[in-house]
């Protein structure tokens, strides 16, 4: 239960279809989420063995306060990552946080590799493993629908995780697809499911627990509440969403465009936030949890030439996906931004990864670099058409060149030459092309996310280039206050609401008093553990290289400055040394 010392982890073997409940970790140590995920990586994968080895764990892990306050309504993934074998996270929302917290189960592990595609069903009434392989080769939706009406007896919250042809097909940054909207994205978790012959899993969360009756997380609970609905402090998310920072950052000359080859896009209008709202926003809504309503879900509507007949399909949409699969393409329209998104969900690929290796794959095209004798399609930019057939070759791997393509933009380049233009940081760039720190930031990030820190945000706000001690300390203090909001679980959107004191009020009214004593030092050791962890899987931040087109790069405040920026790197390199040295 939420107020217990340690935490409750399912441990499923996929291999003999067969799972069991222990008590694990210290609460007042590990927090939850980021840093129980860590933790049971260290209990139960092996830092030597590839990715892909049947012994490698896929852990999920919510926190203390899921489900007990607003934008609680995470979930933490864990993984050893195909895509560059290192440890690593993905953070999702959806039903999934809430269902494992109303199924008791604060951790959920799988080992082994079933026989055949399986399906795991569990709960407090039900642990089971099914046969599903009539699914395979079934795209995300068709097994989502498939498995609503095969598995119908459910009360509560109850989440569908699942993977489509390209997780089956082991592309190393296939994702989890939660819940239709929401996605464990980045890094290949779906791939590693699909190693696992697990094709899906449902949570059922039938139970019920009791609010803390004290007047005091009533109190709080209202506090956050308000902060929330009643300021303008969340509006942007609900309003146009996320996908307003597509006309910013193109005003402000920091939207990647055509492979990065321009920031700033000539036909914008066509793929902006406000063109997405007016002309195809059907609907809004939000993770179990959460009063926001941040996800935004498009219609797309496509005619069918050979019967006349149109077909309708809902499409969720932000910054990312737009930028990825929109302005990095060079599409001017909206309509075929979502197509080419409706395309890679189906496949079940992350849309930033594959978006941004399709620019790249288009580049060289033009460049001669590749030829339509691989990519089957031609591939230009701002055609719809060809994109949705390269992401249907990406999913299925159907040669040689998409199968590279597939284990990153990186390894194609090094391949077919054109490395120096592959937006790779880490892995495939996000959406801001704001400067130097963020450059940096997401390169030798923990999981190479604009996320992990504000390094876009530090861009922004300092005049001129930022200095690199400055710089540094933001990068190390930042990462930490996120990885505290990780093990709640938060959503990183409530940042500026759950300051650490709140978070220490949130979990003392939990009865969580130890926890909240312990916090700040908590979440640096967890920082610290998630570093030790990475590295103990062979990451090198010498080895992170930033191609020659991010120094090639010009903003508001113009050229970036390379040498600048590969000494911000340098340095960022021997503080996460220092936190990824073994205590």
């Amino acid at each position: 239960m939420i107020g217990e010392s340690s935490f409750r982890v399912l441990v499923f073997d996929l291999g003999r279809g067969q799972g069991k409940f222990i008590r694990f970790g210290d609460k007042t140590k590990l927090l939850g989420g980021s840093g129980l995920a860590a933790a049971l990586f260290q209990e139960y994968g092996v830092a030597d063995a590839p990715a892909f080895d049947p012994r490698q764990p896929l852990i999920f892990a919510i926190g203390p306060l899921t489900g007990c306050f607003p934008l609680m309504s995470k979930a933490v993934c864990a993984f050893k990552s195909p895509y560059h074998e290192q440890y690593t996270e993905s953070h999702a929302g959806g039903r999934l946080p809430m269902a494992m917290r109303f199924a008791h189960i604060d951790g959920l592990v799988f080992v082994g590799r079933a026989e055949r595609p399986s399906c795991v069903i569990a709960g407090i009434r039900r642990l089971e493993m099914h046969d599903v392989h009539a699914l395979a080769g079934q795209d995300v939706f068709s097994t989502g629908k498939h498995l609503r009406r095969m598995f119908r007896r459910s009360t509560g919250h109850r989440s569908i995780v699942r993977i489509g042809p390209a997780g089956e097909n082991l592309v190393p940054y296939a994702c989890l697809n939660v819940d239709t909207y929401r996605h464990f994205g980045r890094l290949g978790a779906g791939a590693v499911a699909g190693s696992k012959n697990l094709k899906a899993f449902i949570i059922n969360g039938e139970s019920a627990f009791p609010a803390p009756a004290t007047k005091t997380y009533a109190k709080l609970f209202q506090k956050v509440y308000s902060q929330v609905v009643d300021t303008d402090m969340m509006s942007k998310y609900h309003s146009l969403g996320t996908a307003g920072n597509v006309a910013v950052l193109n005003k402000i000359q920091s939207l990647p465009v055509r492979n990065l080859q321009m920031t700033v896009h000539p036909k914008v209008d066509g793929i902006t936030g406000e063109t997405f709202a007016k002309e195809l926003l059907l609907r809004k809504t939000a993770c179990a949890g959460c009063p926001v309503g941040c996800i935004h879900v498009g219609l797309l509507r496509e005619m069918f030439a050979s019967d006349n007949e149109y077909l309708y399909r809902q499409v969720s949409y932000d910054h990312e996906p737009i930028f990825a699969c929109g302005a990095m393409l060079g599409m001017s329209d909206a309509s075929g931004v979502l197509a080419i998104l409706d395309e890679c969900e189906r496949q079940g690929l992350d849309v930033m990864s594959a978006g941004v290796a399709l620019a790249w794959a288009t580049e060289a095209f033009e460049r001669g670099v590749i030829k339509e004798s691989e990519t089957i399609v031609p591939l230009r930019f701002d055609e719809v058409k060809g994109y949705c057939q390269a992401v249907r070759h990406l999913g299925a791997r159907t040669n040689d060149f998409y199968r590279l393509l597939g284990q990153g933009t990186a390894v194609a380049a090094k391949h077919y030459g054109g490395a120096d233009y592959a937006c790779v940081l880490g892995q495939e760039m996000a959406g801001y092309a704001t400067g130097e720190a963020f450059f940096v930031s997401q390169a030798m990030g923990f999981r190479h996310s604009h996320l992990d820190t504000g390094g876009y945000t530090l861009d922004q706000k300092t005049e001129g280039k930022p200095e690199i001690d400055k710089a540094l300390a933001f990068f190390v203090d930042d990462e930490r206050k996120r990885v505290t909001l990780t093990s709640m679980v938060s959503c990183l959107f409530a940042r500026n609401v759950y300051s650490d004191a709140i978070l220490q009020e949130a979990l003392a009214s939990m009865g969580l008093e130890d926890v909240a004593a312990n916090l700040v030092s908590a979440s640096e050791e967890v920082q610290r553990l998630r570093w030790q962890v990475r590295f103990s899987t062979g990451f090198d931040p010498a080895s992170v290289r930033i191609p020659k087109r991010f120094s090639e790069v010009k903003t508001w405040k113009g050229p970036i400055d390379g040498a600048h920026m590969a000494a911000m790197q340098a340095a960022y390199a021997d503080e996460i040394r220092k936190l990824g040295a073994a205590a």
